[in-house]
């Protein structure tokens, strides 16, 4: 059973984060673009919440204290308070390709009085397959009335880099995706590569361009927040603004798997945004979660908390102004995490990536030194 205690020794935020060699040789554009200064050590606890879960996704707090959790693989299970185990039925059909399946899952705001449940998932169509984004209400361990919001367009014949989060906020949901390793799709006029916005009554507009592969989504106070994949060098933490384009694969921090140069092997042009933070070598984010700003455990409140698939662990981010200041990695050696979840109370729950595996909590039990 995962059940311990890290007490990490006090040190100085004066080094850079350790992150390995650069892939790419680029200089970043502003101070703590990447590689920010190492933040002190925190002293944390883990144990075990549940386990048994098969490439888990996403997870998604309920109201009465459980959750909900999605396997890769095409399977919803519901979590009560206690870490006991159930199946959800009344999914729509997921094509569980590569990359692709079930994805991510969301609680909507108004739960208690609509019992809306979101998902994302890789839908097929024909014989080629579209993130897609639906909507059904839970009864119990039972999904009904459940339709798709969002249907990609177009359909792609690939497995590859489906995104995708969804997020309810005020007046519709937001949803990433991916470029379904088709880079230039990512500048087409299409929803692909995009951060979409879904409004109540069903409208479907393009928020943002340019993206690779995002797979983490949060509201921090009240502002958006994605982290996406790079190729080899790259990841990116972005503030998505309306109407802007992002640059993949205009520009980027990071060269292909093959060493080859993105593009013209440029990471800074006209008309396309800086991200916030990149990191390179790579961490290849999965979920996001903000810590409250208001949290009684006052060393981490408004971080950013992103789980990483390699090196793996979770990185957190601390912002001031809306730029990162330093960067901490939590749970090195636990191998890869595609989602975390942070809970009211200040704990976090982490999703390993891998069969069988468990649901972790973080408790912190000190200030960072």
């Amino acid at each position: 059973m995962w059940r311990y205690l890290i007490i990490l020794v006090p040190g100085l935020a004066m080094a850079q984060v350790e992150q390995g060699s650069r892939n790419a040789g680029f200089e970043p554009v502003f101070e703590n673009q990447t590689r920010a200064p190492q933040l002190p050590d925190s002293e944390i606890s883990v144990t075990t919440f549940a386990r048994g879960f098969d490439f888990p996704w996403g997870i998604a707090a309920l109201p009465d204290g459980g959750f909900l959790v999605t396997e890769r693989g095409g399977r919803l299970l519901r979590i009560s308070p206690e870490g006991a185990v159930s199946g959800v039925g009344g999914l729509p059909e997921v094509e569980a390709i590569r990359q692709g399946g079930l994805l991510d899952v969301a609680v909507g705001p108004d739960f208690d009085r609509t019992g809306y449940v979101y998902l994302t998932y890789s839908k097929p169509v024909g014989r080629r397959t579209a993130l897609a984004a639906t909507r059904g209400v839970l009864m119990g361990n039972t999904l009904s009335e459940v339709e798709d919001i969002f249907v990609q367009d177009p359909p792609v014949n690939s497995g590859q880099h489906f995104g995708s989060r969804i997020l309810p906020d005020e007046g519709g949901v937001w949803i990433t995706s991916g470029d379904r390793g088709s880079p230039d799709l990512a500048q087409g006029d299409n929803t692909i590569g995009k951060v979409i916005w879904v409004d109540d009554a069903g409208t479907v507009s393009v928020w943002s361009t340019g993206h690779r592969n995002i797979q983490g989504a949060v509201l921090r106070a009240g502002a958006l927040w994605t982290v996406e994949h790079g190729p080899r060098g790259g990841d990116e933490l972005n503030r998505p603004q309306q109407g802007l384009n992002y640059g993949w694969p205009v520009i980027s921090y990071g060269i292909n798997y093959s060493g080859t140069d993105v593009g013209n092997g440029i990471a800074v042009a006209d008309g396309y945004e800086q991200p916030v933070y990149y990191w390179d070598p790579v961490i290849a984010p999965g979920g996001m979660g903000a810590y409250p700003a208001d949290a009684s455990f006052a060393p981490w409140r408004g971080d950013l908390f992103i789980s990483s698939l390699n090196p793996g662990g979770v990185m957190r981010l601390k912002l001031e102004g809306g730029r990162v200041i330093g960067e901490e990695r939590l749970l090195p050696d636990i191998g890869r995490v595609r989602d975390v979840e942070v809970l009211d109370n200040g704990d976090i729950l982490v999703l390993r990536d891998a069969p069988g595996a468990e649901i972790l909590r973080i408790t912190p039990v000190g200030g960072a030194q």
